[in-house]
């Protein structure tokens, strides 16, 4: 874990109006946070990639926007009143509180990458006569860490299936796992705590009704999949997209805002016909995968990680992980859900919900293949993969944010070289161009170099500098972020430049859905 790594993003962040504390003023709320002036754009900017990829690209897939409130027999239904725990477990003599299936699965983590070690010395001392299949196979060590991680992935999934605790505790006790603050093994038992935020709807205590804060997006969806089957009149397999806050009173709640109690998801449900969930799976496994890459973010950052222990809803569950400054983490889940919600809330509303297939000619409950990603988890991975400290060619040093540039909170900063001589002015008649199409600053305070500096520390693509030749011959000095290269060219050509290099549908074309 690069803890050092984490709080220069942290810093940056709050420097650079990309993210605060909430409610600082008052000491703050741990775990909540606030997005800035241009956190908040590049929040929007990334709801917007994947919101248009979803429901524009794909016919067959509409956006809904549902009520945080909803009946509380939605969460009985949905198995969250019953089975939304998280298992506890805290160290006795650093006083911190983990969940316990984290921590044998990233005790499992520290097995396979002691594999990799060996590999990799076999790789270094064999060299082109490494047969890395052999050795997997062969090695006494291998095989003997091997065996242990795959029993102990059987213990852990017939722990967590039968809900017994106390086999749990044993497991971190047999393996001797260590509090990561105390270094020591001196565990409480484990326990479930729910994750729900209860609340209340009514003018009164005596009529009020007990509610629940959705700690999940998805079942807004599932309430309003037969409205919106008919009045769209789609036909299997059609998706229903949607994008919001959810929220979970996380006990365990750290790592800037990978994990908070208020955060924002967006989450696909995709219904189809039983029995064709795996070509789904694999098909919605493979186009999500692509979504991030088209980013143009190294692919080595990312992987897939199956479930060993699933939901009770899920015949099949897989992460795309992200390499954050602490690890590979779940970045974004594809989940196989059956056919379990639908029928939950047929049987507990009384309600038919199901659909009438043409083709088949009978009534029948769709399976549901679902793409859950958190767009907080999102914004990390992005301004984690793009903050850099660069050293320069004269021994000078710059922090950079080398954010996508279709996705950047601003993509152009006008800067008038003087603030005299007409040159402010022609600068703003130069933004009036591009302020009703794009998100753009103005910043005429400081020598131009510092100017730059500040507006790479936001990751703005491009600047334009107006100077006393464009008052003479309509041209502009234009700046690249990442190159630092400057090129004159023309008033004129500034805008299909722009176009070229920062309209968002360029991307959209790339996915081909």
């Amino acid at each position: 874990m690069d803890n050092d790594s984490l709080k220069k993003i942290i810093s940056h962040s709050k420097e650079y109006g990309f993210i605060f504390p909430s409610s600082e003023i008052y000491e703050g709320l741990n775990a909540i946070y606030d997005y800035a002036h241009n956190g908040a754009l590049l929040k929007n900017n990334i709801r917007e990639y994947w919101w248009r990829s979803m429901v524009q690209l794909n016919e067959n897939i509409v956006g809904i926007d549902s009520a945080i409130f909803m009946h509380p027999k939605t969460w009985a239904a949905s198995g969250h009143v019953d089975a939304f725990n998280d298992p506890l477990i805290d160290n006795k003599d650093s006083k911190k509180r983990y969940r316990a299936d984290v921590l044998i699965e990233e005790f499992i983590e520290k097995l396979k990458s002691k594999i990799q070690k060996e590999v990799q010395k076999a790789e270094k001392r064999f060299k082109e006569k490494f047969d890395k299949v052999q050795f997997l196979n062969t090695s006494p060590k291998i095989l003997e860490i091997t065996n242990q991680i795959n029993e102990l992935k059987s213990r852990m999934i017939s722990a967590f299936e039968k809900d017994d605790l106390v086999e749990v505790k044993k497991i971190i006790d047999d393996m001797e796992i260590k509090c990561p603050i105390s270094g020591t093994c001196n565990w409480t038992e484990v326990r479930q705590f729910n994750l729900m935020f209860s609340t209340k709807l009514g003018a009164s205590e005596e009529s009020s009704m007990d509610l629940y804060l959705r700690p999940e997006t998805a079942q807004g969806i599932f309430l309003n999949y037969l409205n919106v089957q008919k009045t769209s009149r789609m036909k299997i397999p059609f998706g229903i997209a949607q994008t919001g806050k959810a929220f979970r009173n996380e006990i365990v709640a750290r790592q800037f805002i990978f994990r908070m109690r208020e955060f924002e998801q967006m989450e696909m449900q995709f219904f189809i016909k039983p029995g064709t969930q795996e070509n789904w799976f694999n098909h919605w496994k493979d186009k999500r995968l692509s979504w991030h890459l088209n980013l143009g973010i190294d692919p080595s950052l990312f992987r897939y990680h199956d479930h060993d222990k699933l939901a009770h809803y899920a015949d099949a569950a897989c992460d795309i992980e992200f390499n954050f400054p602490f690890g590979f983490k779940e970045l974004e889940g594809i989940h196989s859900r059956t056919d379990f919600d639908l029928k939950s809330h047929e049987e507990l509303s009384g309600k038919k919900i199901q659909y009438f297939d043409p083709e088949l000619d009978k009534n029948y409950t769709p399976y549901v293949l679902e793409t859950s990603i958190g767009l907080d988890r999102m914004f990390l991975a992005i301004i984690s993969n793009s903050f850099k400290v660069e050293t320069l060619e004269d021994g000078s040093t710059r922090n950079v944010m080398s954010i996508p540039k279709q996705i950047a909170p601003n993509k152009l900063a006008v800067l008038p070289l003087l603030k005299k001589d007409g040159l402010p002015e022609y600068a703003r008649k130069v933004m009036n161009e591009f302020s009703h199409k794009i998100n753009l600053v103005y910043d005429e305070k400081d020598a131009i170099g510092r100017r730059y500096r500040r507006q790479d520390a936001i990751g703005t693509p491009y600047c334009i500098t107006i100077d006393h030749d464009s008052l003479k011959n309509e041209t502009v000095t234009i700046r690249d972020r990442d190159s630092m290269k400057q090129d004159r060219v023309k008033i004129e050509e500034v805008k299909k430049f722009l176009n070229s290099k920062i309209d968002i549908s360029i991307w959209l074309k790339k996915l081909s859905w």
